[in-house]
């Protein structure tokens, strides 16, 4: 695998001296005796015994935080940090700037400001991370990038890498490991923008015709005015501090029939993110003549007027109707995606669970314009990276012939600026994406794959801890922390993230209802490593995705055989369909399921698959494989061959048409009369009848 220049730049850390030299020239080096020797010290420790830092201890001495704790306290305990130290010369620069003398001008406020912006509460090392946004949020809830650069140093002659912390301050020296995290020495104190996403637009000189667009639809406005839910609170301190917190023994979930405990926790505050893509000035004239706002107008009314022509001749800019307004609103989803979230690729050992080789990792999304959707798809091949919208198998077609481009994105180490805000993030894109004719009849022609984790933007978007819901990093950091035995929430290492009903965009729940996002495994028989729990007398009612005219049938993969399950009845658009499923059977008992293995040739399995079909029944998708690895095995088992008993399938639950501009709804019911009762909400499937009632193309199998 290719290394990027931030894995490179550590590793040159590592090689180039047993005693961590310094990349930059020697004039911005603390000194050596200031680093980390053999002997371990908790953080606190590291700084107050290194002259170096003696400035930046008295902020931290001052500075109290939301708690009242001095964070200089907090340091010196056990957990898990990473300090962005500026030395003495750093904190006078600071200081001169505001014209003040000593530290001891400086507010506590100011302090607090200072501290908090130069903590992460989970340790980041130069190897764990890419260029780009910190996977958390520093403590003030603020989002830290990293940027790194060859430059020419004077005094050594000779170009050396570098790296900056919000593309300002210079990490003068890396990966010193304390007891509890690491510290890296900054040349100037780490500031944070407190900029929303729309001002950082404004500020992006190459996308100039994209932000006037965000400006007269109005679209702007929404980007700045929407950022903290003033309504979300608690009905007292108890109630917040029990429900907050992942170490509340109330709090741990027991799931599949007593052997897992979900450590659960509801976030403190609720906030609204935005992800927006932004294609340069430069491409729109060079692709498409476009120089003018009035160009872009006259785009927008190409791609849209022809498919809704009865909205053709809407001139009010503001009105979602507009061409405009279609276009710019498109380019927005309403939720927090950074280049390796958007997708479960997450640039690390979740890729290894997928056949790449028959099936591009990809997720779908709605966007800010009404009734319609998105595919981001990371492909492997020749053309590997992330896109906006397209259809195919790596570099070719896909098993139905169906191939389309799309729009490339950037990669984080091509930005010259910072493109993170308080409430969100912004991409550029190598060409526009539209929700038209390409869209709907070339990329939506195919079964539309949606991972429950995915269904409401409040599951990807920034927490109070910087995190979000969907793949939310367990205690230690770990990616994949998965489900615990450990009945002590304090020791339980997994994170899951609960939320109130009211409060899930997409989501109604009645007040019986618990929900939560459950953290990642690679060991889980889930898609993409994780799924949405219901527990109790669960009743829920999902509006669903939108979708181009035309018939669908909905599907959802679940893990069922456990004593644990319950009964469940489905309806959709408010109309019950069929009898209800009792998930406490496998698939042995549902429908007889058998193996392909044990099936026989390639006839056979596809006169299995259509008789299980007909009785409204589907075997897993043979994509996924799951099981930790460092590269992809084809021989391990997939979620189609799943166990001995076939627990891991899809229940069709039924069809509806939809004029492609109208909510549709699906709402399941828990029918038995007990608290113990869940649901895996794994992923939903939303299959055009183009596909899965196709007698020249069978669905495919992955």
């Amino acid at each position: 695998m290719k290394l990027t220049k931030m894995k490179i730049w550590a590793l040159v850390l590592c090689v180039v001296s047993a005693m961590q030299i310094a990349v930059v020239s020697c004039s911005d080096d603390p000194g050596v005796e200031n680093y980390y020797t053999q002997s371990k010290e908790y953080a606190s420790s590291y700084l107050q015994n290194r002259e170096q830092y003696s400035e930046y201890l008295k902020i931290l001495e001052r500075a109290r935080g939301e708690y009242n704790l001095r964070l200089v306290d907090m340091l010196g305990t056990y957990g898990s940090y990473t300090v962005f130290a500026p030395t003495n010369e750093a904190v006078a620069k600071y200081l001169a700037e505001r014209g003040l003398s000593s530290v001891d001008e400086l507010s506590v406020a100011d302090c607090d400001t200072i501290a908090l912006n130069s903590i992460i509460e989970t340790a980041y090392f130069t190897t764990d991370i890419n260029e780009g946004p910190y996977p958390k949020s520093n403590m003030l809830e603020h989002i830290l990038s990293v940027k790194s650069f060859t430059e020419w140093d004077a005094q050594k002659q000779d170009s050396v890498l570098t790296m900056y912390i919000n593309q300002a301050s210079l990490v003068i020296h890396a990966d010193d490991s304390v007891a509890n995290g690491v510290v890296h020495t900054v040349s100037t104190i780490v500031g944070s923008p407190n900029d929303l996403i729309g001002a950082v637009i404004l500020q992006d000189s190459i996308c100039s015709l994209y932000a006037k667009a965000f400006q007269v639809t109005g679209i702007m406005d929404t980007l700045q005015d929407h950022y903290v839910d003033d309504t979300y609170g608690w009905a007292n301190d108890k109630d917040r501090i029990d429900s907050c917190t992942w170490t509340n023994d109330k709090m741990l979930i027991i799931t599949a029939d007593g052997n897992e405990y979900d450590n659960v926790a509801y976030p403190a505050k609720r906030y609204f993110n935005y992800t927006v893509f932004l294609c340069p000035d430069s491409i729109l004239e060079q692709k498409y003549g476009i120089k003018t706002l009035d160009d872009l107008r006259g785009k927008a009314h190409q791609l849209y007027d022809p498919v809704f022509p009865e909205d053709a001749g809407i001139t009010d800019e503001t009105d979602r109707r507009n061409a405009l307004n279609r276009f710019i609103s498109y380019h927005v989803l309403d939720r927090y995606g950074d280049y390796y979230s958007l997708t479960c690729m997450n640039n690390d050992q979740l890729q290894y669970e997928f056949n790449r080789m028959k099936y591009d990792i990809c997720d779908w999304y709605g966007t800010l314009m009404p009734h319609s959707l998105m595919k981001l798809s990371f492909p492997s091949g020749t053309q590997p990276g992330l896109y906006v919208n397209r259809r195919g198998v790596r570099h070719h077609a896909d098993e139905r012939g169906g191939y389309y481009r799309g729009a490339k994105v950037s990669r984080p180490q091509d930005y010259t600026k910072v493109n993170t805000a308080l409430n969100g993030i912004y991409h550029h894109i190598d060409d526009i994406v539209a929700y038209d004719f390409n869209m709907q009849e070339i990329v939506m022609n195919d079964c539309i794959r949606m991972d429950c984790t995915t269904l409401s933007p409040d599951f990807m978007t920034k927490l109070t801890d910087g995190d979000v819901a969907r793949g939310h990093a367990g205690t230690d950091g770990n990616k994949y922390p998965g489900g615990s035995n450990n009945t002590s929430a304090a020791n339980n290492p997994g994170r899951n993230v609960g939320f109130k009903p009211g409060y899930v965009r997409n989501f109604s729940m009645s007040p019986q209802t618990h929900m939560h996002v459950r953290c990642r495994s690679l060991w889980y028989g889930c898609y993409e490593a994780d799924e949405v729990l219901f527990k109790g007398r669960y009743d829920f009612t999902l509006t669903l995705p939108s979708v181009p005219a035309g018939t669908y049938e909905i599907r959802m993969f679940t893990n069922a055989g456990y004593s644990t399950r319950g009964i469940i009845q489905v309806y959709i658009d408010g109309e019950p369909q069929g009898i209800p499923f009792d998930m406490r059977k496998n698939g042995k008992e549902l429908f007889g399921w058998t193996s392909d293995d044990n099936l026989g040739d390639d006839d056979a399995i596809a006169a299995f698959d259509k008789s299980i079909h007909n009785l409204g029944w589907m075997k897993g998708p043979k994509c996924y494989h799951p099981q930790p690895r460092n590269s992809f095995d084809a021989s391990s088992s997939n979620l189609r061959n799943g166990d001995a008993n076939g627990r891991q399938i899809r229940k069709i639950f039924g069809t509806f048409t939809t004029d492609g501009k109208t909510d549709h709804y699906l709402r399941i019911q828990q029918k038995m009369e007990s608290d113990n009762n869940e649901l895996p909400f794994d992923f939903i499937e939303l299959c055009p009848s183009s596909v899965y009632n196709n007698e020249y193309f069978p669905e495919p199998v992955w």
